[in-house]
């Protein structure tokens, strides 16, 4: 969790931003408008050149990285800079996505935004598949539901 919850202030060629859930209605779960707030302020701040955005198909029928892109044009990133994954429908897809577009979009760092139980494991796959200079930033959003997923991410960074 501390890994997590620690942002080591690195700038980056790119943030990859993990999907989560869309609500029925198309509105963001709270949980991925803050992600992609966490984006934004990246952006900002001058810390990343560029954006990705990884998700699936939700069960609510949203593609969930057209649904991140429309967030992060209207707070303020431009549509240029920002790349769609549709087929992140889970974190190993979202880092193989990501990588397979390595020589496409020319990055040599990233920053991972998710949940801050979520950045040591999809750090640790991105590591496994030959990328070191990965960094994280999570957001300042914590609700119960995490407990859960806290107990299941220690499982699933040691069998992914």
């Amino acid at each position: 969790m501390y890994d997590g919850l620690s942002d080591n202030g690195k700038n980056a060629d790119l943030a990859v931003i993990l999907g989560n859930k869309v609500n029925e209605d198309g509105t963001l779960s709270k949980r991925l408008e803050m992600r992609l707030k966490t984006g934004v302020q990246l952006f900002k701040a001058g810390r990343i050149k560029r954006v990705l955005v990884s998700g699936g198909l939700g069960k609510e029928g949203f593609y969930e990285g057209d649904k991140m892109k429309d967030f992060l044009v209207l707070h303020g990133v431009p549509d240029s800079l920002i790349i769609v994954d549709n087929f992140g429908n889970n974190t190993r897809a979202s880092v193989d996505n990501s990588l397979a577009l390595k020589k496409q979009i020319h990055f040599n760092s990233l920053i991972v935004v998710s949940q801050y139980f979520h950045v040591t494991r999809t750090k640790k796959l991105f590591r496994d598949k030959g990328f070191k200079n990965v960094s994280s930033a999570s957001p300042d959003y914590f609700e119960w539901r995490d407990i859960y997923a806290v107990v299941r991410e220690f499982p699933a960074y040691y069998t992914q």
